[in-house]
């Protein structure tokens, strides 16, 4: 962990900071690293003005009296624009990691407080998302760390505890849970905890997630129902590699601590015009990517594919589907998808994870609720089985769309 620390401490000090700021002079000079560093650095006094004054990084707003603090920024408005693509002029080809592999860069352009770090991102990372960052950005702002994914997220509350863009990866969605202690008691917690007096929202966590063809048990699973259980964090998995630049440099720029998932089977087989410049997708917003009468498609990530495919194969038979991408899975747009069960009475949710508990139970328990009066059928799940991740039954764990299909003519089934 030294040679990371050395980078951390050298990147800070590029953007004029000093790491032993943080704390009072009256502190012990053994203690002040860890709070430049850790995500204990917290527990600074609130009310010393010392603590933050030779801070040259972005300043952390204090919350008033009549200021409600609550789990997530402000400023956070999930009901943003969604991006005018034709007005954003040119576009190249692009397949998903050579998009997230623009976003960082495009973030790091933009603000000289980011930094990149993980295992072999400096060169280039095991899927390639951070080539030549190292050699663009230096190898204070991208460098690699040890073997230790609770180590990089820690590392990454802490600097951007001191008001920094900390982008860190985790080589596999699989490996995140050993860093759940940083993610979950202190990442997500940071702001609710100190009543809105300071943040650790410059958190953006990648990691690959998701099927692959050979993955097996380890490098297979699909993780955010696990982090959508966590008040406090956003969660963002996308579908293409358009959608994957813009969420991507939402997430980098939120004051909100983002896990990213990529759906690692897209890395090279989507390909998209993706615009050349600089654009956000709204967190927290669905899209709607086919109108639809009769039944109501809802996924996320590489499921949106598998369920294009299942609407294709019901259009066949006279079925109007209408497929909405969640896009953000924490917090999610339960709005966009009631208005759009309203019109089709019908609801198949289908995700790669595991059925029980999967993010889809979610969904299902909120629609009935909202929309009891509204529903012809049944509430249908499509999802992974409840067992570890084979690796020769891959295509038979798959939720495909042969599956979702049987699922939309069960649901029509009910209409007569």
């Amino acid at each position: 962990m030294i040679a990371s620390r050395s980078r951390l401490l050298a990147a800070l000090r590029k953007a004029g900071y000093r790491p032993h700021a943080l704390l009072p002079n009256t502190r012990s000079a053994a203690l002040r690293p860890r709070v430049a560093l850790g995500a204990n650095s917290a527990r600074a006094p609130a009310n010393d003005a010392r603590a933050f004054s030779a801070l040259a990084l972005p300043q952390q707003p204090v919350a008033t009296s009549t200021d409600h603090s609550h789990l997530y920024n402000a400023a956070y408005h999930p009901r943003a624009p969604e991006p005018d693509y034709p007005a954003l002029g040119p576009t190249t080809k692009t397949n998903l990691f050579t998009a997230i592999n623009s976003a960082m860069r495009t973030a790091m352009q933009t603000d000289p407080t980011a930094i990149l770090f993980g295992e072999d991102v400096s060169f280039g990372g095991v899927f390639r998302c951070s080539q030549d960052l190292r050699e663009e950005f230096g190898e204070e702002r991208v460098f690699n760390t040890p073997l230790s994914e609770n180590g990089i997220a820690g590392m990454a509350v802490g600097y951007a505890s001191a008001g920094g863009t900390a982008i860190g990866e985790i080589q596999f969605g699989d490996y995140i849970f050993p860093a759940f202690d940083q993610i979950v008691n202190e990442m997500a917690k940071f702001r609710f905890r100190s009543g809105n007096q300071w943040n650790c929202g410059g958190v953006t966590l990648r990691a690959p997630c998701g099927a692959v063809g050979h993955g097996g048990l380890y490098h297979s699973q699909s993780p955010e129902a696990y982090l959508a259980h966590t008040p406090g964090l956003v969660v963002v998995m996308p579908r293409g590699p358009r959608c994957a630049k813009g969420l991507l440099l939402s997430s980098i720029r939120s004051k909100d601590p983002v896990v990213f998932l990529e759906p690692k089977i897209l890395y090279r087989s989507a390909v998209e015009e993706v615009p050349d410049a600089d654009y956000e997708i709204p967190l927290g917003k669905a899209e709607i990517m086919r109108s639809g009468t009769d039944v109501t498609l809802v996924g996320w990530g590489a499921q949106l594919r598998t369920l294009e495919a299942a609407c294709d194969l019901a259009a066949k038979e006279g079925i109007s589907c209408e497929l909405i991408d969640l896009r953000t899975i924490l917090p999610w747009d339960s709005e966009c998808i009631s208005k759009s069960v309203e019109k089709t009475g019908k609801l198949v949710v289908s995700h790669e994870a595991p059925i029980t508990c999967g993010f889809g139970a979610e969904v299902v328990a909120t629609l009935q609720h909202s929309c009891f009066f509204h529903l012809e059928a049944p509430i249908q799940r499509v999802c992974g089985y409840d067992t570890p991740f084979g690796l020769v039954f891959e295509k038979h764990y798959l939720p495909d769309e042969t599956k979702n299909l049987d699922a939309i003519r069960k649901v029509m089934d009910f209409s007569g």
